[in-house]
């Protein structure tokens, strides 16, 4: 074993290197590590109609969305109203799947997420929201609506968003922003639908 100091400004500190040997020892083993890794993530996708997103793994936002869920859940005083309502989110085809989850996502991005923030930091529960929202944004990013569709398809879902909207903004902001936070569960829920391992 080769011993060697590194000095840092204040102090000597004695650090253990090990010899070359045992570097190209562990090399296969953490190479497998990652091998192993990467190939979990591969085969995980999302098949929203012609829109395919590859490299997300469903369990994971499930995951980052719990550590959070019953916190702002409890927040939420209005049960009586749904945003995702069954009119939203039922009997969506394929082609219009891309489109209204393109369009639902980019709202969390850029409604909830941007303005609940200041609420998950109160909560110390920014990991799980950076988490989230990173996992969302990597989504929207390969969703790539075609334009060239029928027209009736981008319609559809459009309405269907606008739907969600509207029922967003009936709501006073705050209680809008942690109803819509509130059902992350129902979004995920329904985007599983269209997930394959």
């Amino acid at each position: 074993m080769v011993m060697s100091y590194v000095s840092p400004a204040e102090d000597l500190e004695l650090v253990t290197v090990p010899p070359m040997g045992s570097w190209l020892q562990t090399f296969p083993c953490l190479t497998l590590i990652l091998l192993l890794w990467s190939c979990q993530l591969q085969g995980h996708e999302f098949r929203f109609g012609p829109c395919q997103v590859e490299g997300v793994a469903l369990p994971r936002l499930w995951e980052a969305f719990q550590t959070m869920k019953d916190t702002v859940q409890a927040q939420d005083n209005i049960t009586s109203v749904r945003l995702l309502r069954r009119e939203v989110l039922q009997n969506v085809s394929g082609a219009e799947s891309c489109h209204l989850t393109h369009d639902l996502l980019k709202f969390y991005l850029n409604t909830v997420f941007k303005n609940y923030h200041s609420k998950i930091a109160e909560l110390k529960m920014l990991p799980s929201l950076s988490s989230l929202a990173n996992n969302f944004l990597f989504i929207v990013s390969k969703l790539q609506p075609s334009n060239h569709e029928s027209l009736s398809v981008s319609d559809s879902a459009h309405r269907r968003f606008l739907l969600f909207k509207r029922a967003f903004k009936q709501l006073e902001i705050e209680a809008a922003l942690t109803k819509a936070f509130g059902e992350v569960d129902i979004l995920l829920t329904w985007m599983g639908k269209f997930y394959r391992i």
